[in-house]
């Protein structure tokens, strides 16, 4: 007995997973409705996994350097701030 072996393209790869995550239907469910093994398709879902991490590391990266550059521009505009205070003290105090 040979195994015969379907290739599908990543693409349907993806909706298929997608599929498991909006639906609500049980993988054996999508499996059979999509016709391939119910096996290969919990495979697409653990090959997705380390993906969807790596996205979600790379985007609190993000977050990160965002939020110390946002840090970093308040502590300069409170300096600006209280320069701008101590001039206003002084000009106040000449009149």
């Amino acid at each position: 007995m040979s195994r015969r072996s379907k290739h599908h393209t990543d693409e349907f790869k993806a909706e298929a997973v997608e599929l498991v995550e909006r639906s609500g239907k049980s993988v054996p469910e999508i499996a059979e409705d999509l016709g391939i093994n119910a096996r290969t398709l919990y495979h697409w879902l653990a090959a997705q996994k380390p993906k969807e991490i790596s996205r979600q590391d790379a985007n609190e990266a993000d977050l990160a350097a965002d939020n110390k550059r946002l840090r970093r521009e308040l502590e300069i505009m409170r300096q600006e701030r209280d320069i701008l205070k101590k001039a206003m003290g002084v000009f106040a105090k000449g009149s």
